[in-house]
């Protein structure tokens, strides 16, 4: 055996015991002395993948696809490190051809399911995760991520049997209970509650155990109306979510704070890129961005592109910062004098091709919010449209809602008067917006929508340029994929339960409203 192939024997075995660095280290150095073997370059790329070591899983993993074509895992391991650096339009490329080749495993299918699902193609993910599924049916994952697939593409009779199945196969799987519990609304006769709590004192020591298991109750008995347990279970679930995550609203603070500071002088519209296309819908999470883009994308020329981290990763490259975080100190201060045109022109570009069938799209990540000077300079003739809602609610509902675990926006979520000293950051920066660029942003009241849905869709669809459309006001015939919190909400018509929902938990609430209160925050009666 040459020496070559024992440290490939070596990483092979680093790898499967989960040593990605001592893998990674054995395979580059086997290549320095065989520099064209495909499984040295593949074992690399998956081990600095693994480590998130992204330009070294890039180049590897390029290399094994190059030296070896015909390898399905491999290209589906390259479109995966393709997507994860937020590179959707080559990694579907890579991972259409990946379905042209052998093996399509299970493993395999599910893999190209997630990509696609982070490429906002959600039937065709929906598909692959239902292949995947039958090659491997007692694979919980598997059944999982087909579950939270049908979710997203309403058909929620099948996700409950795919959760109940995961359920049943793995207990374990913590995120399977909430979504099941998220599913549908909670009756006396029909609920989780007994499983529930069996599982509680068997968790104590798993923080996500506890959170997704406590998070799973405090939403089955606000379903039953027993709003003073609901609280206790929020409250311990988002303690233990936020346990080991080391936040301070100091940080939040010093962030808005720079933003308002080093924000961008507004320029003249020939500084930037001149496309109508898209449509940027912001605010608070939680505040009825995604009832205002179901209600926009059900126009004929409007195409809903989901939340896309495509702007903040644009306005990165521009900057030239070489920071680990998307927005941090650096990245604001050296955005102050990028080129807005090619800032505008690489954005639309990298929406693509999702975009373009249309003649108008949908980017409705909230967290846009931090860039609307930017949007406003690089896109001189995009639409933005912020959803305000009443504080209080806005607050709750996002203590109420677990955001995905590696979100960087997200961490102010996990207590309640955190989420309080959020929203009034937020509150600050978009009037610090609407003074510095003075009618680029159209803010729509979610309270005035709901009770005056179709004057307010009429508001919407002329501040877009668009015709009326009698298909916005039946939003929830909207077929297209809902991906967000909301996936469920929105598949039903206009209601009102969400209003003032906060008047349930009573005394509860009491210290978020004295601290919105202080900050000279306007509350409603």
């Amino acid at each position: 055996m040459t020496d070559a192939a024992k440290m490939y024997a070596q990483a092979t075995a680093a790898y499967n015991r989960r040593d990605w660095q001592g893998a990674f280290s054995l395979a580059a150095s086997a290549l320095l002395q065989a520099p064209d073997h495909a499984e040295l370059h593949y074992l690399a790329g998956i081990s600095a993948l693994a480590m998130q070591q992204m330009p070294p899983a890039l180049h590897h993993l390029q290399r094994a696809v190059d030296l070896y074509p015909l390898r399905a895992d491999y290209a589906t391991q390259f479109a995966k490190a393709l997507s994860t650096v937020n590179l959707s339009a080559d990694a579907t490329i890579v991972a259409e051809y990946a379905l042209t080749l052998t093996p399509l495993d299970a493993q395999t299918l599910d893999t190209l399911g997630v990509i696609f699902t982070r490429a906002n193609a959600h039937e065709r993910a929906t598909a692959l995760y239902d292949r995947a599924v039958a090659l491997a049916p007692t694979h919980p994952n598997y059944r999982y991520n087909f579950a939270k697939s049908l979710v997203f593409v309403g058909d929620m009779d099948a996700a409950e049997r795919e959760l109940e199945a995961c359920i049943g196969l793995a207990p374990s799987t913590w995120g399977a209970h909430l979504t099941l519990s998220q599913l549908h609304k909670q009756s006396p006769s029909k609920n989780h509650l007994d499983r529930l709590h069996a599982l509680i004192p068997k968790t104590l020591a798993n923080h996500a155990a506890q959170m997704n298991l406590h998070l799973s109750l405090a939403k089955e008995y606000e379903d039953l109306g027993d709003y003073a347990k609901s609280f206790e279970h929020l409250v311990a679930g988002k303690k233990a979510g936020g346990a080991k995550r080391g936040y301070t609203s100091a940080q939040d603070d010093a962030l808005f704070d720079l933003i308002i500071r080093a924000s961008p002088q507004p320029q003249p519209a020939s500084a930037g890129f001149a496309t109508e296309e898209p449509i940027f819908i912001i605010g608070m999470p939680r505040s009825g961005t995604t009832l205002v883009e179901r209600i926009i994308s059900s126009h004929p020329d409007v195409h809903s592109a989901g939340e896309l981290q495509n702007f903040a990763l644009a306005l990165k490259r521009a900057s030239g910062s070489r920071t680990t975080n998307l927005i941090d100190a650096d990245t604001i201060t050296r955005a102050q004098s990028v080129d807005w045109n090619r800032l505008g022109e690489d954005y639309l570009s990298s929406t693509r091709p999702d975009t373009g069938a249309t003649p108008r799209f949908i980017d409705k990540l909230p967290h846009n919010f931090l860039y609307v000077g930017a949007i406003a300079n690089a896109l001189p003739n995009a639409k933005i449209i912020c959803l305000r809602r009443d504080p209080i609610d806005t607050c709750l509902s996002n203590f109420r809602q677990l955001f995905g675990q590696t979100s960087p926006f997200h961490d102010y979520s996990y207590d309640l008067l955190d989420t309080g000293r959020y929203y009034v950051l937020f509150d600050r920066l978009m009037s610090h917006w609407k003074a510095q660029f003075p009618g680029r942003i159209l803010e729509v009241d979610y309270e005035t929508l709901v009770e005056n849905q179709e004057a307010l869709t009429w508001q919407l669809l002329q501040f877009c340029n668009l015709s009326w459309n009698d298909a916005c006001l039946n939003f929830e015939n909207n077929e297209a994929p809902a991906t967000t919190a909301s996936a469920v909400q929105v598949r039903a018509p206009m209601y009102r339960t969400s209003m003032q929902r906060w008047k349930h938990y009573g005394k509860d609430m009491a210290d978020l409203q004295k601290l919105l209160l202080d900050a000279g925050v306007e509350l409603t009666a």
